[in-house]
């Protein structure tokens, strides 16, 4: 089974803040699945580093400079649905709380840390089209079984 996962969960610095955010229970994936590593906003034209983003209560995402950044983040998720097609993936696992891939709460646009329910951009898009979403926290509460 092929399964899309958010690159920096597999240690790929793409966040962001230029870091990554490896998950071993993550890594461990590699074991039982083929990986299809992405990262939605780098697919969507943006640097890495860049200014972090949040959704806003519009549906806009905007960058704590103030960009309005809804287009990439847009293209990010066409692309990686895209992708997801391609390689046949019906699973993704992707980075929590993130205005990509955050599945079931993100941040609530305020940039003061609150997370409200919801989830990112490329992350419905990907529900929409009936791929089921998860995201590292689901593989630290059950432990890595979850499909």
């Amino acid at each position: 089974m092929r399964v899309l996962i958010s690159a920096c969960l597999l240690g790929v610095a793409c966040r962001y803040d230029g870091k990554s955010r490896a998950c071993p229970e993550a890594v461990r994936l590699l074991e039982n699945y083929e990986l299809i590593p992405v990262c939605p906003e780098q697919l969507g034209g943006l640097p890495t580093p860049r200014p972090p983003a949040e959704i806003q209560k519009n549906g806009r995402v905007i960058s704590r400079t103030g960009e309005d950044v809804t287009a990439a983040y847009r293209k990010g998720a066409e692309e990686t649905l895209g992708l997801c097609r391609l390689t046949g993936c019906r699973a993704a696992v992707l980075k929590a709380n993130s205005p990509s891939c955050g599945c079931g709460q993100v941040y609530d646009g305020s940039f003061s840390g609150v997370l409200v329910p919801g989830s990112g951009i490329t992350a419905q898009l990907l529900k929409d089209h009936g791929v089921r979403v998860l995201t590292e926290e689901d593989l630290l509460s059950s432990g890595g079984a979850v499909f």
